[in-house]
């Protein structure tokens, strides 16, 4: 799995509208993108949940890695942010796990991210367990439809996202909400619920 996010910040005079109403004519667009296992799409207001900045900034959980390929390199989907924005730095993890509701009564309208860096002498294995088990009792106890983590091997950063129905109550320190305009979800049942170890015993 391969987790991804651009974010298109946007002058502070933006009329949001803009965004609702393209992701409300292209966003069901992807419902039934091949490999594609979430694509939250997601802003962020300036003045609203504390954020500083409008923001435009869809987040991706490929359940194939060669979905994200041909969504960035064949010259559809990704074609039109350049052709609109420019292009934006993809930062992109490495997936690790998926926790889902089993089913969703309502679709997802808010997203929390958290983005952290483990010191240097962390066991980055134990740090992969313990996001694993917070954001497995998340789902579990319902604050949550949807968490899932992501580690950046290039810089160690660890990011989670977590989808809600409603606004959760309590945000981590450090945390960010943003609104999710549309969830497309073709392939969300192929997320990796586990990390599996595929090495053979020694013999």
């Amino acid at each position: 799995m391969l987790a991804m996010q651009y974010e298109i910040t946007l002058p502070a005079d933006y009329d949001m509208r803009i965004i609702h109403d393209r992701v409300a004519a292209t966003g069901h667009l992807l419902d039934a993108y091949p490999g594609l296992g979430l694509k939250a799409f997601l802003i962020r207001r300036r003045g609203v949940d504390g954020s500083t900045v409008n923001q435009y900034a869809p987040f991706y959980l490929w359940a194939d890695s060669a979905g994200a390929a041909s969504f960035l390199w064949s010259g559809a989907g990704f074609t039109a942010i350049l052709r609109d924005f420019g292009r934006p730095v993809v930062q992109t993890w490495v997936g690790g796990t998926v926790h889902q509701a089993t089913a969703w009564p309502d679709p997802p309208a808010y997203a929390v991210r958290r983005r952290s860096s483990p010191a240097v002498d962390t066991d980055i294995v134990e740090v992969a367990r313990a996001t694993d088990t917070q954001l497995s009792e998340a789902v579990g106890v319902g604050r949550a439809q949807l968490g899932a983590y992501g580690i950046d091997p290039r810089t160690w950063e660890l990011v989670t996202i977590t989808l809600h129905a409603q606004r959760p109550e309590h945000v981590p320190d450090a945390a960010e909400v943003f609104q999710v305009l549309h969830a497309a979800v073709p392939e969300r049942r192929q997320l990796p619920g586990r990390v599996e170890n595929r090495l053979a015993p020694a013999g």
